[in-house]
């Protein structure tokens, strides 16, 4: 399995509202961070689908090592 490209090893401070549907970009090649936008074409990454429960900030892993995918779990301390 490949590995994601490390975006940045922060969170992404997100506004979210409630009931919208977001794309986390799990690859990493996103421009559009941290979403997706397509760019995972020809890999074995797919963004994952969060649905909002409320409207509130959010945050939303930069690092791509989160194991509480879309978000941050502070992974991103134990990088390299």
């Amino acid at each position: 399995m490949s590995e994601p490209i490390i975006v940045q090893k922060a969170p992404y401070p997100v506004n979210v509202d409630e009931g919208k549907k977001y794309f986390w970009c799990a690859c990493g090649k996103s421009a559009k961070q941290p979403f997706c936008d397509g760019s995972h074409q020809g890999t074995e990454f797919t963004p994952f689908s969060y649905t909002a429960e409320k409207t509130r900030t959010l945050y939303f892993c930069g690092c791509k090592h989160t194991k509480g995918v879309p978000l941050c779990d502070g992974s991103h301390n134990a990088l390299d």
